[in-house]
């Protein structure tokens, strides 16, 4: 029997950070003397430093409601246009400082000329909707394994830092032992990594859908800072024991977006990664520097300013300006230059526009390593949305590959049964 839920606290998809501080990067670039410019430069490259390793407990709730009307299966939402907005696909839409929670489905009507978009309600998760004024549109879709129709457990995983909640789906009948763990992104919590069940069940796998440091949900570190894949993956490690000590004997990860730099992280580092048999990776971040310089050469940021931002993130003297623990090994988590490193058959998943994780990378990984990665290319999906604009292609995609790639290891003829 599944437990009831409780209305979602803030969470979504990993974004770009917050226009305010792109605005107040731009607006000391513009100092008149030379000093000025030198002291505004890494000043902002401080601010820039401390915001990628700093969460974000409060999101902006930057979409605007136009109106809310009629009841039941006609229940729709009028919205203001933007570039989320006119995406097709099913998505959330956040609002009452993420008390409300309701689930939009695909772009019913666009009028470009009004700036308007219209969606059907489908579910009113939590919250008020009526109410409503502005919101935060995200890629989650679900708020728990029950709105899928799966029945799960509340379960605890002992880290290294205390216990971390997580969500345990059990597999169909015992159908196998192999596990997979979704890993969620930055700045989102385990709501985001629910899509993922549906090509797991599909296989057979039991599911963990686990939290990890500093996301809300599990413990903090002393820093309060996120390590961008390089500590984070250690709580992924105690889910594979986890997972180990109730009967798996297989490993998938699962990850999108940092989650991708975490499981790849996992599968490099853990000395339980002979368990990993392979990485499904949804908009991953395959390499921190090409982030950080698409997100300021995006944002006209001058180029210095965002080098001056890496280097005190990476750089042991910086740890007092960031607040970090530890700096930032960006060289360890640039898979494109470890392609031939990486060891473990890797689907990647991408939208060729995605506009806060490059698409580039990750083409540039499968190029140099074909053996162990495939490339899924998706488009018109923006981050970590290809399962909203495409479910279908989504899921075949991953179900295919894993029943290849793990044929051995699966029930004779299941996997490619329960995939088709």
């Amino acid at each position: 029997m599944s437990p009831a839920r409780k209305a979602p606290r803030q969470h979504g998809s990993e974004e770009a950070l917050p226009r305010s501080f792109w605005a107040l990067l731009g607006a000391g670039v513009g100092l008149g003397t030379a000093s000025a410019v030198a002291a505004s430069s890494s000043a902002l490259a401080a601010y820039f430093a401390r915001r990628i390793v700093t969460p974000e407990r409060v999101r902006i709730e930057d979409q605007e409601v136009l109106a809310v009307q009629g009841t039941g299966a006609q229940r729709r939402i009028i919205l203001k246009a933007t570039p989320e907005t006119v995406v097709d696909g099913d998505y959330s839409f956040f609002f009452d400082a993420g008390a409300g929670h309701a689930r939009l489905g695909r772009l019913e009507d666009y009028v470009p000329g009004e700036g308007t978009v219209t969606r059907p309600v489908v579910t009113e998760y939590s919250g008020d909707l009526d109410r409503a004024v502005r919101g935060r549109w995200s890629g989650v879709v679900y708020s728990s394994p029950a709105d899928l129709g799966y029945d799960f457990e509340d379960v605890l995983i002992e880290t290294e830092l205390g216990v971390a909640p997580a969500w345990l789906v059990p597999a169909p009948n015992g159908a196998t032992t192999t596990w997979a763990i979704m890993v969620h992104g930055r700045g989102a919590t385990r709501q985001e990594s629910l899509r993922g069940l549906i090509p797991a069940r599909q296989l057979g796998f039991t599911s963990l859908v686990v939290s990890y440091r500093n996301d809300g949900d599990a413990p903090a570190t002393a820093d309060g800072r996120y390590g961008l894949g390089m500590t984070e993956w250690r709580d992924v490690e105690a889910a594979i024991g986890y997972a180990l000590e109730h009967g798996a004997s297989d490993i998938v990860l699962f990850g999108w977006s940092m989650g991708g730099a975490i499981s790849l992280a996992a599968a490099d580092l853990s000395s339980l990664r002979q368990y990993i048999r392979a990485l499904v990776l949804d908009a991953p971040v395959v390499d921190w520097v090409d982030v950080l310089a698409h997100q300021a050469q995006k944002n006209r940021i001058p180029r210095g300013v965002g080098r001056l931002g890496q280097f005190l993130l990476a750089h042991p003297w910086g740890r007092r300006i960031t607040g970090l623990a530890a700096p930032v090994d960006f060289r360890a988590m640039d898979w494109v230059t470890r392609a031939v490193e990486l060891r473990t058959p890797t689907l990647i998943l991408h939208s060729v526009d995605d506009e806060f994780v490059p698409f580039g990378p990750s083409a540039l990984l499968a190029g140099r390593n074909p053996e162990m990665v495939t490339l899924e290319t998706f488009r018109k999906a923006r981050h970590t949305k290809e399962w909203n604009v495409d479910p279908e292609r989504w899921e075949s995609s991953v179900v295919t590959w894993l029943t290849e790639t793990l044929a051995p290891r699966l029930t004779p003829g299941q996997g490619r049964q329960l995939g088709q």
